[in-house]
């Protein structure tokens, strides 16, 4: 059915007259007239009689005028919910339980008339999301692009937070009852990460992790999601995996997973967010502005990958105001 045939329907029997309803929808009484005509055949019903006065509705006309303003109206609705500028800010995070969504919902508790979609794509590869951003689907993705060389030049890349990372272990593991632990004490223990896509940010996080502090990492297996990790680590005496300090996970009391702190230094990843360097959703400006304000971290040394401080320039960002592109804003190094 022709939307545009149905919405001339509907404000010519509003207005009475084909030529109003031409003069509103910007168009010529001849093609107001020839779309009514159109929507009568494919219907096989009259909608209209004329008269010396306009158009009047038919008895089918009558009682298709409500259905017809309910298609305008929805198609209004559908354009609006895609349009930029126009629908709400949507946002990519990777899980809705990450650290990103957790800031993301602290910022709309404190502007709760926002607008905001946020959303997953479920991906590892950050590309997909890239691609994503470019046409238009995504205003802004949570996702690094660890060479900046590889990021396209019609996008930005800034950092967005500092995410401490935590071992989560269950009651009889070893360090079950340390507070905290050094990287030096996980060494010869086995952290379990399943899933980890070679290529993504995550693999080259983890190998850099790895390899500064001598661990074991253990990526075997598929990512059977949460709940099958937190059954695994609840029984287990000697696997642990790491999560993000504001990551949140739920367990049954009985579990008694211990979510143990790492410093000396702090292993912090670094998250970023990617969007359009032109034309940014009129929204995004405020979240930058939120993650500007998130509090530093503790004090402690850091430590984050190489590629965290590969573009820690401070650049003014079009339409989002003053931010930086590296960690130095929230102390980790």
């Amino acid at each position: 059915m022709d939307t545009e045939a149905v919405r001339s329907f509907v404000r010519a029997a509003e207005l009475g007259q084909l030529r109003h309803a031409a003069d509103e929808l910007g168009v010529t009484q001849q093609a107001v007239s020839k779309r009514i005509a159109a929507l009568e055949r494919g219907l096989g019903v009259r909608l209209f009689t004329r008269t010396a006065r306009g158009v009047e509705l038919t008895l089918d006309g009558q009682a298709f005028l409500p259905h017809a303003r309910t298609v305008v109206a929805g198609a209004d609705r559908a354009v609006t919910a895609i349009r930029p500028g126009s629908r709400a800010l949507r946002i990519d995070v990777l899980g809705l339980r990450t650290a990103q969504a957790v800031v993301l919902h602290d910022y709309w508790r404190a502007h709760p008339g926002t607008d905001l979609d946020v959303v997953t794509l479920r991906v590892n590869d950050p590309r997909v999301a890239v691609t994503a951003v470019q046409a238009g689907d995504i205003d802004a993705t949570f996702r690094s692009v660890t060479d900046p060389a590889a990021l396209p030049p019609d996008l930005r890349m800034i950092h967005a937070f500092g995410s401490p990372l935590e071992l989560l272990v269950g009651p009889r593991h070893p360090l079950a009852s340390a507070r905290p632990v050094t990287p030096a004490q996980l060494r010869g223990h086995r952290i379990w990460v399943p899933g980890i896509a070679p290529g993504s940010e995550w693999a080259e996080f983890y190998d850099e992790l790895v390899t500064a502090f001598d661990l074991r990492l253990d990526a075997a297996g598929p990512n059977f999601g949460n709940e099958v990790l937190l059954d695994i680590l609840a029984d287990s005496s000697d696997v642990a995996t790491l999560v993000g300090a504001r990551d949140r996970y739920v367990w049954p009391p009985h579990y008694d997973l211990r979510r143990i702190p790492i410093v000396d230094p702090a292993l912090v990843y670094p998250l970023s967010l990617i969007f359009r360097r032109a034309d940014p959703h009129p929204g995004l400006r405020a979240v930058v502005d939120h993650l500007g304000s998130l509090p530093p971290l503790p004090g402690t040394a850091a430590w984050s990958p190489s590629w965290a401080t590969a573009t820690a320039v401070p650049e003014e960002v079009e339409g989002c105001g003053d931010v930086r592109e590296g960690p130095g804003s929230d102390g980790a190094q």
